[in-house]
């Protein structure tokens, strides 16, 4: 999917058409301590008419993606197969590669090699809700975070999950006018991150619907994300941006337009997480492999997880 919004410091950046995930790398003297979550954003709580505007520009996208039969969730099928060979080699596109460069401009999207990151501590994830979202859309929204999250916790068997505090990976779900405010909050649960891509994040233009920021260090491990998902989305797209956005912060921090049935792929078929991101996912923290991998080194290794998983699939 081309979610456009996914940023990774270190850097992971992804898009749904329009997402982005770009990951950020700390020094590595800096110590990492656990964030604990940002307050909720002080905001008007009735939405302005700019963000009523860009409610209906979404409803519009997403309405269109379905009529030509776009944003599946199935999954896949038999229109759809792949092979273990297939298998490894969109991991090795997905996973070992970097969507995006970070220079003295920003970040900048040009796809070069990089090598395996992943957790290694445990994912504690804090939703970040703005004003507008009242109390039943924030009990709808921790709900299905909270369900996606044991589901990503069971295929990759490291320990993932909602947490209320000392929060590493946090969640921002705001419309428009609450965003405009979010930079001191964005300095917090991101402070790796320039004062210019901070304004960025602030003035997301409408073509980026999602993003996420990941942060690793010298040794290839995650130690923070950050994402940011627009309130005004309609379900199917909110939906595809959390499970875009978190499994990119996850690793899977590229897209290729071979991957298919894949999200991460820029053709908006997919919604959400297919059969094969499940067994990327798998691969991803399989013990066999380890972060700061290259694409040489690990190859070999995916080759034979991914053979192993076709196998018992079977």
């Amino acid at each position: 999917m081309a979610l456009r919004g996914p940023y990774i410091i270190g850097l992971v950046l992804l898009a749904l058409a329009g997402c982005a995930a770009k990951v950020v790398e700390e020094p590595e003297a800096v110590p990492v301590r656990p964030k604990s979550r940002p307050a909720a954003i002080a905001a008007p709580v009735a939405p302005s008419a700019r963000s009523m505007a860009i409610s209906q520009y979404y409803a519009g996208i997403q309405s269109d993606l379905l009529s030509r039969g776009l944003l599946r969730t199935d999954g896949g099928g038999a229109d759809t197969p792949f092979d273990d060979r297939v298998l490894a080699d969109n991991f090795i596109r997905i996973a070992l590669y970097d969507e995006y460069v970070r220079d003295d401009q920003g970040f900048r999207q040009v796809e070069t090699p990089g090598r395996l990151r992943r957790w290694t501590k445990p994912v504690r994830v804090g939703l970040v809700f703005g004003p507008s979202l009242s109390a039943q859309a924030r009990a709808i929204e921790r709900a299905r975070v909270g369900s996606y999250l044991a589901r990503l916790s069971r295929l990759t068997g490291h320990q993932i999950g909602l947490a209320p505090d000392h929060t590493n990976f946090n969640i921002f779900i705001v419309n428009e006018d609450e965003r405009l405010g979010l930079g001191t909050a964005i300095q917090k649960a991101a402070p790796n991150l320039s004062a210019s891509e901070v304004a960025s994040v602030e003035n997301l233009p409408r073509d980026t619907y999602c993003l996420v920021y990941a942060s690793s260090n010298a040794a290839s491990t995650y130690t923070g994300a950050f994402a940011l998902i627009r309130e005004e989305h309609p379900t199917l797209l909110s939906m595809a941006c959390l499970h875009e956005e978190i499994a990119q912060g996850l690793g899977l921090q590229n897209d290729s337009p071979q991957a298919r049935p894949s999200i991460f792929n820029d053709d908006d078929e997919f919604a959400l997480l297919t059969g094969m991101d499940e067994l990327m996912l798998r691969i991803l923290y399989d013990p066999r492999l380890s972060p700061g991998m290259t694409e040489a080194e690990a190859r070999p290794i995916v080759q034979t997880i991914a053979t192993e998983l076709m196998a018992s699939a079977s």
